[in-house]
């Protein structure tokens, strides 16, 4: 299928935010289908987009910390850009650091400081070359990342308060004002997006996805005062608006991975796997867009929870296995566990754990074998 592929990441986007956004839900609506229960491989930004364009698990791709981006095995496993590339594909990025993304097989990588750039005049920019491209008859790959959200967590949260300060997690009102605040920004952001794909005529041969990398914490659970430390709902479970103009607009609310994504982009574009590299974790989710009700996967999550350092830990120390409708968390650095019923305590606050649930030992032992599988010590 000769369709071009526009990623447009929202860096920190809350779901329940997305939801409500009638700029997000609007995005090319008639043909647009809507995840809104999308959950990452890990709650920060370099781990999950690694497993992202790769359809695979950090634990399996050496990708599994802040510390681990230049780790990820080219060897072992392709990446989207790789595919892309190899089809004959111009690919560019535009990303705010390169921890990010590999430059690996991108044509253009730019590397933009959001705080000295104008992100709307840039990107319009860039999609006029990408326009140019398709005027040639060239088929691209363009990546763009909205950092807005981040860096004013990152300058008026994480700059100012720990994950115990007492004095963030007491102020939930304000903290939701200044999420509300950045999130308006980036909706302004996708509305100058939308009017330029528009003026451009991008919409007809692009698969366009808007996603989140993760969520974002507002103070509902001590100890993560953003991203990035803990494994709850609200930094991940996120949410992915999927656009092409072969698709009927709809809305899945069912739970789906972000590897899930890279298998689909591929099977939607007719490109093959190769099975010369390791075999994906993501499965394809056309089957589903499709209304055929594919069985739903485990989706599993990692990260590391800091405690009282300042700086991440180099491997994972905090895990969960889950389905739709419930979670297990496994907190190796303190040996305890969660478990929550997801459908009807989806604020986690009543732990389940050890009273006797079968779906307890389900879980586990899916987590058992996600384990076994890794290449962390």
């Amino acid at each position: 299928m000769e369709k071009n592929l526009i990623l447009i990441c929202i860096d920190g986007g809350r779901v329940d935010r997305a939801k409500n956004s009638s700029i997000i839900q609007n995005f090319g609506k008639e043909h647009s289908v809507f995840f809104s229960q999308s959950i990452p491989y890990a709650p920060y930004t370099n781990s999950a987009l690694y497993a992202l364009i790769s359809g695979s698990y950090g634990n399996r791709t050496g990708c599994y910390s802040y510390w681990h981006s230049h780790k990820f095995n080219h060897v072992k496993f392709k990446t989207i850009i790789d595919y892309l590339h190899e089809n004959n594909f111009y690919t560019c990025a535009d990303i705010p650091s390169d921890l990010i993304m590999p430059r690996r097989n991108f044509d253009e990588y730019y590397v933009s400081d959001e705080s000295n750039i104008n992100l709307k005049t840039h990107h319009y920019k860039l999609l006029c070359k990408m326009k140019k491209l398709v005027d040639s008859k060239q088929n691209f790959f363009l990546y763009l990342h909205y950092s807005g959200i981040h860096e004013g967590i990152r300058d008026s949260v994480l700059k100012s308060f720990t994950n115990f300060s007492d004095e963030y997690f007491k102020n939930r009102k304000q903290n939701e004002e200044r999420y509300d605040r950045l999130f308006t920004d980036a909706e302004k952001y996708l509305e100058y997006i939308q009017q330029k794909l528009d003026e451009l005529n991008l919409w007809e041969n692009s698969i366009i996805i808007i996603f989140s990398d993760h969520g974002m914490s507002l103070g509902e659970k001590f100890g993560e005062r953003a991203y990035g430390a803990l494994c709850y709902e609200s930094t991940i479970n996120t949410f992915y608006s999927y656009f092409s103009s072969d698709l009927k607009h709809n809305e899945i609310t069912s739970q789906v991975r972000s590897v899930d994504f890279m298998p689909t982009i591929l099977e939607h574009l007719e490109i093959k796997l190769d099975t010369n590299f390791e075999p994906l974790d993501g499965v394809s989710l056309l089957p589903l867009i499709n209304n055929q009700n594919p069985k739903e996967n485990f989706a599993y999550t990692e990260t590391g929870n800091p405690l009282n350092s300042k700086m991440p830990p180099k491997k994972p120390n905090t895990k969960s296995i889950r389905t739709s409708e419930w979670k297990l968390i496994v907190n190796e650095h303190n040996n305890t566990k969660e478990l929550y019923d997801l459908k009807h305590d989806s604020l986690e606050e009543n732990n389940l754990i050890n009273t006797g649930l079968e779906i307890e030992n389900v879980l586990w032992k899916e987590f058992l074998k996600i384990q076994k599988r890794s290449i962390i010590n």
